[in-house]
């Protein structure tokens, strides 16, 4: 709210003289806010010594201005590797509105976020899981309540890693998924969890949903749990992937599921990851060459 207000604090602020007088004016207005507020309570001087100390350690650390560095080392022909938060669902201006974070999650909040141009971006890599996931509340169709969903979560140890908070699973949406790719710009596809889906006889896709009398091939403008998933069912496999090092031991099953996304998803999918390990991050040269 401050940013967007114009009157936030700003890390070189802490340089400039008249630092302490700006941020003491932050202060009034928050507490004039506060006050509208009965039986609240706290300590401003309490928190913010432990606040003032931090700064002094922040004053030690180099300070750049990310965008003149990072565009010089792009003149010097250096690459530039991004890693956006969260997924492309949770951004403020695209995702599922109003369950969503309060920046923007897409490729595009790279050039927002660093500075650089958008002609600077050359290719982008969606990264997504070999089925869905949820954290929190929103809207979820392909969620499943039953012992798969339970399966998924188990075996995929869909556990938040702070809080422990069990996370929503569910089959795979491709209206989901091709939404995020034509708003990030998706170049190529990186799987993760492959191994997750082994020993499901069956495995599902989302293609559409069923609203009222309409079908829905496109996320639309309100996405809600009231709409029924149409799927389509592949087999699956029932092989361990954890010990597969290259494309070529991929079971047949897998191979189909691969072939079956990239053919729906019109993108290529040239990382399979079947674990944690980086040695379980398997390249498809095929599709990198």
């Amino acid at each position: 709210m401050d940013k967007t207000g114009r009157n936030g604090l700003r890390v070189g602020d802490i340089f400039k003289d008249g630092f302490k007088e700006k941020y003491d004016a932050l202060v009034d207005k928050h507490v004039r806010l506060l006050n509208q507020y009965d039986n609240f309570t706290y300590d401003v001087q309490e928190n913010e010594a432990e606040w003032f100390e931090s700064l002094e350690t922040l004053k030690k650390l180099p300070v750049i201005d990310s965008e003149n560095y990072i565009n010089a080392l792009l003149k010097q022909g250096k690459s530039i590797l991004a890693e956006g938060a969260q997924g492309s669902l949770l951004d403020i201006d695209f995702g599922s509105y109003p369950f969503v974070t309060s920046s923007n999650t897409t490729a595009a909040g790279a050039c927002t976020g660093l500075g650089i141009a958008p002609n600077k971006i050359g290719r982008v890599y969606g990264i997504f899981k070999a089925y869905a996931t949820r954290v929190g509340s929103g809207p979820f169709p392909t969620e499943l309540f039953d012992e798969t969903g339970d399966k998924l979560r188990k075996i995929g140890q869909e556990f938040g890693a702070t809080t422990g908070r069990p996370r929503r699973c569910g089959w795979i949406d491709i209206p989901a998924l091709k939404y995020a790719i034509t708003v990030n710009g998706v170049t190529e596809l990186h799987m993760t969890k492959a191994d997750v889906l082994s020993t499901f006889k069956e495995v599902k896709v989302c293609t559409a949903y069923q609203h009222g009398d309409q079908m829905i091939n496109e996320l639309p403008f309100d996405l809600t749990d009231q709409m029924t998933p149409e799927y389509k069912c592949l087999k699956g496999w029932s092989e361990d992937l954890t010990q597969i090092s290259s494309t070529d031991e991929f079971p047949l099953e897998l191979r189909d599921y691969i072939t079956y996304l990239e053919d729906v998803l019109e993108t290529p999918i040239s990382i399979v990851s079947v674990g944690p390990d980086r040695s379980q991050t398997i390249l498809r040269d095929e599709i990198l060459a």
